[in-house]
């Protein structure tokens, strides 16, 4: 399209804003983006565009959002000068050429950006996140539309009224492509005002920046696990009415109720033998981020995103997804760009960036370029006969499959984890009951299923299929050596809590490996998923004995390149609710 500047009569090329932002509800994960074309004299919106992208990251997002809105801003007028506002700092300040574009994803996007306009015709700036409402609010149109399989469309949005902005004369387009026009004129002074070019931070001279981090900027603390009077075995599941009940055996869903797991759950190695990763103190251990690490930090209400390190303190529905730009700004030296949403005053993002930013570069944390982290989300499998009747179950006894409510139990979460989109691959324990949970997992995602025997269930020996009571009366003594020491074995020659935790430690390592910078479903049982939170946390094998795994419940542990893991959720039953 020929614009008013391309002909020489038409006076001076005009001046274009352009806001742009994209987010990804799991990082990677279901995505979109939002631009909107202002004019710069008077704030009026000019274009808008929108577009659902499937499952990428928050960042590629943000550069798609970038381009698309680049374009819409040339459809108007090739000649004009475009000024960039972005609540972005990675995007801003790499377009400006003061930082590096490591990411291979992002490399073709930035230069497709810089070809849309001569060099020097574009300026980059940016802006806190309450100031990028507008965009903000179509990516997350985008995305909800592609939620319901829909392509976002510009009748339908409310982008423009919704941030103080009169839809007249806009162009809307959908995927970049002109879609329509109108006429007249903005009436409220908010979109003028907006126009005003806020100071942005002053980066260091020489950063390093991710590509895709996500940290959480403010960690929450999980409700104090229960504790029993005296050490019992974690073997067996029973009652808390029980005195003999297993801490470490699952627990049913009812608070106070120890237990209606068929696993067992006793300690695991002690760290220093199984190389715990991280530094004790280091990268957010014990933090606890609600739904963070399945569904993401990133929420919505009524259309318009909730971001940032406050927005983590309650559970994430299927509409969130993380904003790594916390971690990658304050790493980079410079104040994070936001952080609550549904702040209305710069001033209180601000104070809340000063937080995560002090969050991030507390003693312990890593440099800033180690990329997105492995996340494994852990799900324990759904009940089997024998979890009802708090037997012991491991990898030697009856290996029982599922029953009618353990099948149940895995549907439901199978439909939590599509809505939230953030699982790329599925690893399982070889035992049928795990086997059963993640193919009822994976139907549900379109994925495949491998099997990881290290991720097997600790074999209890002659003690497979017992209650806690009848291994007591029948083993009185190799039971006490059992709880009393991570190298005793179970009567029969089973399998030791050092040899169980070693095994885990070694499955953890191949898997981070294997799957680096991505989202892992591992489906387990009671012993390793404890293992697993127990070595990211760095606490000793008896702090097993105060955890509580329900059937078919969600854990998640992040691994980041520097080593460092960071406990992101623990025994979620939200979705069997």
């Amino acid at each position: 399209m020929t614009g008013a500047g391309a002909d020489p009569e038409a006076g001076p090329a005009r001046e274009f804003v352009v806001e742009a932002d994209g987010g990804s509800r799991g990082n990677p994960g279901p995505a979109g983006y939002g631009a909107v074309v202002l004019d710069a004299a008077t704030g009026e919106t000019l274009a808008e565009a929108a577009e659902y992208l499937g499952v990428v990251t928050n960042n590629v997002a943000e550069y798609r959002g970038l381009v698309a809105g680049l374009r819409a801003a040339r459809e108007l007028d090739p000649d004009a000068t475009v000024r960039v506002r972005m609540d972005s700092k990675l995007v801003v300040e790499q377009m400006s050429g003061r930082w590096k574009i490591k990411h291979p994803d992002m490399k073709p996007l930035a230069a497709e950006a810089a070809r849309v306009f001569p060099p020097g015709r574009v300026t980059y700036e940016w802006i806190p996140r309450a100031e990028n409402k507008h965009a903000d609010r179509l990516a997350n149109e985008a995305m909800d539309a592609g939620a319901r399989g829909e392509r976002w469309s510009p009748s339908t949005s409310t982008a423009d009224l919704d941030t103080g902005r009169s839809a007249g004369g806009r162009t809307a387009t959908d995927g970049g492509a002109r879609a329509g026009s109108g006429t007249g004129a903005e009436t409220g002074a908010a979109s003028a005002a907006r126009t005003g070019a806020p100071g942005a931070a002053r980066p260091p001279a020489e950063p390093t920046v991710p590509a895709e981090s996500t940290v959480p900027a403010e960690p929450t603390t999980p409700a104090e696990p229960k504790v029993p009077a005296e050490p019992t075995a974690p073997g067996a599941t029973g009652s808390a009415a029980d005195p003999t009940a297993a801490p470490g055996a699952s627990a049913s869903d009812t608070a106070g109720t120890r237990g209606a797991g068929a696993d067992a759950g006793p300690p695991a190695a002690r760290g220093d033998a199984t190389g715990a990763p991280g530094p004790a103190g280091g990268r957010g251990a014990g933090a606890v981020e609600g739904q963070a690490a399945v569904g993401g930090a990133r929420s919505t209400s009524g259309g318009s995103a909730v971001r940032g390190g406050a927005a983590a303190a309650g559970p994430a529905g299927p509409e969130a997804g993380p904003r790594p730009d916390a971690a990658t700004e304050a790493a980079a030296g410079s104040g994070a760009p936001g952080s609550a949403g549904s702040s209305t005053s710069s001033q209180a993002a601000a104070s809340a960036d000063v937080r995560a930013a002090k969050t991030v570069a507390s003693p312990g944390w890593g440099p800033p370029d180690m990329g997105a982290p492995a996340t494994f989300v852990l799900l324990r499998h759904g009940e089997t006969p024998l979890t009802p009747q708090k037997r012991f179950s491991g990898s030697g006894g009856s290996d029982p499959s599922l029953s009618a409510a353990g099948r149940e139990q895995a549907e439901k979460v199978a439909a939590s984890l599509a809505r939230r989109g953030t699982v790329q691959a599925i690893v399982a324990s070889p035992l049928a009951r795990t086997r059963e949970t993640a193919g009822i997992v994976a139907a549900r995602l379109g994925l495949e299923v491998a099997v990881e025997d290290g991720l097997r269930e600790t074999d209890f020996g002659a003690w497979e299929g017992l209650t806690f009571g009848e291994v007591r009366e029948r083993y009185p003594d190799d039971l006490n050596a059992w709880l009393s020491s991570p190298d005793a074995e179970p009567t029969g020659g089973g399998e030791s809590f050092a040899a169980t935790g070693a095994r885990v430690a070694a499955t953890r390592d191949r898997l981070v490996a294997a799957y680096a910078g991505r989202t892992v479903l591992l489906v387990s049982h009671v012993t390793p998923i404890k293992t697993f939170v127990r070595l990211a946390l760095g606490a000793p094998p008896e702090s097993l004995f105060r955890m509580e795994l329900s059937a078919a419940s969600l854990s998640a542990v992040a691994y980041y390149a520097d080593g460092g893991a960071s406990v992101r959720l623990f025994n979620d039953t939200s979705h069997l609710r």
